[in-house]
Order: C-alpha cells, then structure tokens, then sequence
C-alpha cells in the first residue's frame, strides 16, 4: 500500500475588508435614535409627558420598565 504525504504549502493569510466609517456613520445615527425613541416609550411615556392617549403603551411596556428599573406605580 502507498501512503502519500500532505507537503506543507505556503499560505497568505487573508485579511477582512476594511469598512469606511462613511458606511458605519448613518446606520449608528439611525439605531442611536431608535434606541432613544425607545427609551422614551419605555420609561417616560405616561402621565404628563404622555404622547399617546390612554394607558395602551403603558400596558404594552409595563414589564419592561420594571425589568430596567424605572418605577411607574
């Protein structure tokens, strides 16, 4: 039986592309206000600041604002 033998070649190792930050700069501005906007409905959408009518997005974030800390009773 002939056994054969792996030789070792000589490999490059690939690098990632590079992103421009160009790229990176309007989905963070998009996901930063995002993120706000959600904040918002979770920890002050009730009472004075309210912007929806009635109690539905309290109701709908209730657990939420308790698993974060924010206090609501």
């Amino acid at each position: 039986m002939a056994q054969t033998v792996a030789q070792p070649t000589a490999t490059t190792p690939t690098l990632p592309a590079k992103l421009p930050i160009g790229a990176i700069v309007p989905w963070a501005v998009f996901f930063g206000i995002l993120m706000l906007v959600l904040l918002y409905f979770v920890g002050a959408e009730q009472g004075a600041t309210s912007v929806v009518n009635g109690a539905d997005v309290h109701e709908w974030v209730h657990d939420a604002r308790h698993l974060l800390g924010f206090p609501c009773h």
